[in-house]
């Protein structure tokens, strides 16, 4: 049943029966709830990771019904995502459910849909993310990021057709080894240098395929490396700011000179929000900042707002490591009014202030504490 695929401990988010409404409603009211309809709510997936969780609030604080759709996995630390339900529980209410399980699994997702047919807008951010992760166990990958997608996409192409609009989260890791500078959507990406990079690209070409057999709105939208407030632990921001702050070495590779384009998540989330306010056939959006950072930068900015000095070991070059990675975003600029406006200090200098506020304890994946902070280009 839903219950016994849903249910969590006493300290997580609670079981579907009592998440759909504010914690303080009665019992018998949250027992026999209404059922949304497919027209009045928006469905997120992975909406307790970091993107997908401030997505929803988005969604919840400008009056939206949200139903988010997480297996809380525990690539990392999974009290961080029960937090952001519970954030999410707080800011929604009554226009907040919440249901835990495997958007792959038919007969879980059959069971959501007797509480909320399945929505005509769906926000798919549910995904097994990391590059080299995915090198290690390609089969989750594949599972998580290729089935899933084809089951939510089978779900929206069969109950709404033309009318679905269908946003999901693609990578800038698809462009690969790329030597080009500036990335656009019109590059060929077929040529993916990880298993996880070769998810994506499936799931772009399957989102194309039902475009085409229903005439579905869908969006991909290519992250770049995005970076704030309740961020991934695994990836290069959050990692530097906590290392920094606690004066655990961090590693760079080669000079210092090379460059990426990191993505405060308010931009993406503004980005994310357009692309689904904004249905037009099939398209490919880069989400980026389209302002890549030096690395030596990026490190002075985090000892500037952190107010601590940085232990660096300086290593070689990394074989394959390309010098610079910008987003070129003008067709979301132009399509969209995508327009970015938070410049990378800025955000660093918020990601400091949310994390000398909450102190997170930052477990990555391996658990390993000497485990160094490495740049790399993935979303």
């Amino acid at each position: 049943s839903l219950s016994d695929t849903a249910s969590e401990t006493t300290t997580g988010p609670r079981s579907p029966s009592s998440t759909l409404y504010s914690s303080d409603d009665d019992a018998a009211t949250v027992a026999t709830p209404e059922v949304w309809n497919a027209d009045e709510s928006v469905l997120v997936t992975g909406g307790a990771g970091f993107v997908g969780s401030h997505v929803a609030e988005h969604l919840l604080r400008r009056g939206e019904k949200v139903l988010v759709i997480d297996e809380l996995n525990a690539y990392y630390d999974v009290s961080k995502k029960q937090d952001n339900i519970r954030l999410l529980e707080r800011v929604g209410g009554r226009n907040f459910r919440f249901f835990k399980g495997d958007i792959c699994d038919k007969s879980f997702l059959q069971e959501v849909e007797k509480q909320c047919r399945f929505p005509k807008r769906v926000v798919h951010l549910a995904a097994r993310a990391g590059v080299r992760p995915s090198i290690d166990d390609p089969f989750v990958y594949v599972h998580s990021n290729v089935e899933g997608t084809t089951r939510l996409l089978e779900l929206a192409g069969h109950n709404h057709g033309a009318e679905a609009k269908f946003v999901f989260a693609s990578s800038s890791s698809v462009y690969g080894g790329s030597k080009k500078q500036l990335f656009s959507e019109t590059d060929a990406v077929d040529a993916p240098v990880s298993p996880y990079a070769a998810t994506k690209k499936a799931c772009e070409l399957l989102a194309y395929t039902y475009h085409h057999l229903y005439g579905m709105n869908v969006a991909g939208l290519r992250f770049f490396t995005v970076f704030g407030p309740r961020g991934r632990p695994d990836m290069a921001p959050l990692k530097f700011v906590d290392k920094v702050s606690r004066g655990v070495p961090i590693d760079r590779y080669g000079d210092g000179s090379s460059s990426r384009d990191y993505t405060y998540i308010d931009d993406v989330v503004d980005g994310v929000i357009r692309a689904l306010d904004t249905p037009l056939g099939y398209q490919i959006y880069n989400l980026g900042n389209g302002r890549p950072t030096r690395l030596n930068d990026f490190i002075r900015l985090v000892e500037e707002h952190s107010g601590k000095k940085a232990l660096v070991n300086v290593l070689p070059e990394q074989p394959g490591d390309v010098p610079r990675t910008c987003a070129d975003i003008s067709k979301a600029r132009e399509l969209l009014g995508y327009d970015p406006k938070t410049p990378f200090s800025e955000g660093i200098a918020k990601l400091v202030k949310w994390y000398n506020a909450s102190r997170p304890s930052i477990e990555l994946p391996e658990n390993d504490e000497n485990q160094v902070a490495v740049v790399t280009p993935e979303a």
